[in-house]
C-alpha cells in the first residue's frame, strides 16, 4: 500500500475500528464474559489472500474483526487450531453485517459440534427458530453444506438436515446509515445478546463454557 493510501487507510478505517473492538470488548465483559476481543488480534488483515483465486486484486474491499472465547484459539476457517465460536462484525459499503457462530471449522471442531447435535439437536432446533434469531437473522449457512448425512451417523438421524452442515453462522445485515451511525456500538451489543444462546451452545459443543465475569 502507498504511502499516501496507508496514511488514509489507518486514519479513516483502521484506528475507527481499533476503537470499535474496544468499544465491544467493554461492553461484551458485561454480557458475554467469556467472549473478548483486542485490536491486535480481533482485526482481519487488509491484504486479501490471492494465492487461489483469479482475481488478484491485492486488497479487500471492506474491514472486519472477530470477537471469540477467551480459552479458544483467534483465527477461523479449517486450517484453525482450537477454534470456538463468536462474533463477527463486517463494514463494507451496501454490504456491512453482523454475524456469529463458527465458520468452516476445522475436523475436530467439527466432529464435536456433530456429536453434540446427534445427542442434543434439538437444543439447536430451538434456537435457531427462537423468536429473537428467527425474526432479525439469516437462516443457518448453508456454505459447503454435504448433500448427504456425513459418515458415522445414521441417515434417517432426526436432526440430519443440521449434521449436514459445516458452516454454523447466521448474520443480519446493516444498512449505511446504520454502520456509521454514532450507535452502531449499542446496535452491534444488541445484535451480539442475541445471538448469544446460538454461540453458548457452540462453544459448550466445544468444550468452552460460558463465564459469569471475566
Amino acid at each position: 500500500m502507498v504511502q499516501g493510501a496507508q496514511e488514509q487507510f489507518d486514519e479513516l478505517l483502521l484506528h475507527p475500528l481499533r476503537l470499535f473492538v474496544e468499544e465491544m470488548d467493554v461492553r461484551l465483559a458485561r454480557v458475554a464474559p467469556e467472549i473478548h476481543g483486542t485490536p491486535k488480534r480481533s482485526i482481519f488483515r487488509i491484504y486479501r489472500d490471492t494465492r487461489f483465486s483469479k482475481d488478484k486484486s491485492p486488497y479487500k474491499t471492506h474491514v472486519s474483526c472477530w470477537f471469540t472465547h477467551v480459552r479458544a484459539g483467534h483465527g477461523v476457517g479449517a486450517e484453525t487450531h482450537g477454534a470456538g465460536a463468536g462474533y463477527y462484525f463486517h463494514l463494507e459499503p451496501g454490504a456491512s453485517m453482523v454475524a456469529g457462530g463458527i465458520w468452516m471449522p476445522p475436523r475436530p471442531s467439527l466432529v464435536a459440534i456433530r456429536d453434540r447435535i446427534a445427542e442434543h439437536g434439538d437444543e439447536l432446533q430451538k434456537l435457531l427458530k427462537s423468536r429473537g434469531l428467527s425474526l432479525n437473522f439469516s437462516a443457518l449457512s448453508e456454505e459447503g453444506k454435504l448433500s448427504r448425512t456425513p459418515r458415522g451417523y445414521d441417515r434417517d438421524h432426526p436432526h440430519a438436515e443440521l449434521l449436514r452442515h459445516v458452516s454454523f453462522t447466521v448474520s443480519t445485515p446493516l444498512s449505511d446509515a446504520d454502520a456509521s451511525s454514532l450507535s452502531l456500538p449499542a446496535r452491534v451489543e444488541k445484535a451480539f445478546i442475541t445471538l448469544r444462546p446460538l454461540v453458548r451452545w457452540l462453544n459448550n459443543a466445544l468444550g468452552y463454557p460460558e463465564q459469569a465475569s471475566r
